[in-house]
């Protein structure tokens, strides 16, 4: 997905402050972690962490963090330093609160189980509310079939945690990435291009247009260009029950490209 490749580009742009000794982690096994401290690093992995290494902590090469394989990090604090300096041409500093950096140790520690809190279903009742009551498959495209004014979600299901698809259904604006707002661009030459931006480089971007037409614009050529900060999804938090929303949170785990 080209969200994925361009991610964690843009993350290395972002300046952190180095940690403070008081941000550094004195617990030394997760037996001393709360259920709290696990819950709230999940949240937090999945805002920071998760486009880079990935649901299961094992998109770095030589990095599973659900199984506590680390290039450097042995104990607690070495984890922690590691979050809070970053590495060396790799991945950037952040800087977190305390109980923030402990929450995100916690949940690697804890192998990332936080499956407790969140719902998962039928996917094959999933399937059905998604292509029926919910009217998903009138925007979303998958394994090729449907359009493409929204996000494509054929591999949705490696691309994003459990609760973060709960949060995209229940809120859509509260789980949109920068990248999938909906634009509208006013070029000099008058005309004026509404669509869903898919990538953006120093000199141009890309938007999928409202007919479905891939085209890039050059930003010399923009007189103005304004992303919306609210999802084009509807939120289905009532218009779904909960039964409901968890039969479709199974359903797109299921979808996964060959």
């Amino acid at each position: 997905m080209l969200l994925r490749r361009f991610l964690p580009t843009l993350v290395g742009l972002t300046v952190f402050v180095a940690p403070t000794s008081a941000q550094l982690l004195t617990v030394d096994h997760p037996g001393q972690y709360t259920q709290e401290d696990i819950a709230k690093g999940g949240l937090l992995y999945n805002a920071q962490c998760f486009q880079c290494h990935g649901r299961d902590g094992d998109q770095i090469s030589g990095v599973d963090l659900r199984r506590g394989l680390f290039r450097r990090s042995q104990s607690d604090e070495d984890l922690g330093q590691t979050i809070t300096r970053g590495t060396p041409g790799g991945m950037p500093a952040f800087k977190l609160e305390p109980a923030d950096l402990t929450g995100v140790v916690a949940f690697i520690r804890a192998g990332f189980d936080t499956s407790a809190s969140i719902r998962v279903g039928d996917a094959a009742r999933g399937r059905a509310v998604f292509q029926g009551k919910g009217e998903c498959s009138t925007c979303h495209r998958v394994a090729g079939q449907g359009p493409r004014s929204a996000p494509d979600l054929s591999d949705i299901g490696v691309a994003r945690a459990p609760a973060v698809l709960e949060r995209s259904v229940r809120d859509p604006t509260s789980a949109l990435l920068p990248i999938n707002r909906p634009v509208r661009i006013v070029m000099r030459d008058g005309r004026t291009i509404l669509g869903r931006r898919l990538n953006e480089d120093t000199h141009t971007v890309q938007v999928i247009d409202d007919q479905e037409r891939l085209l890039s614009v050059m930003k010399k050529d923009v007189r103005s260009f304004d992303a919306a900060k609210e999802s084009a999804m509807p939120a289905y938090a009532g218009r779904l029950t909960d039964n409901e929303i968890a039969d479709v949170v199974a359903y797109l785990l299921t979808l996964r490209k060959p």
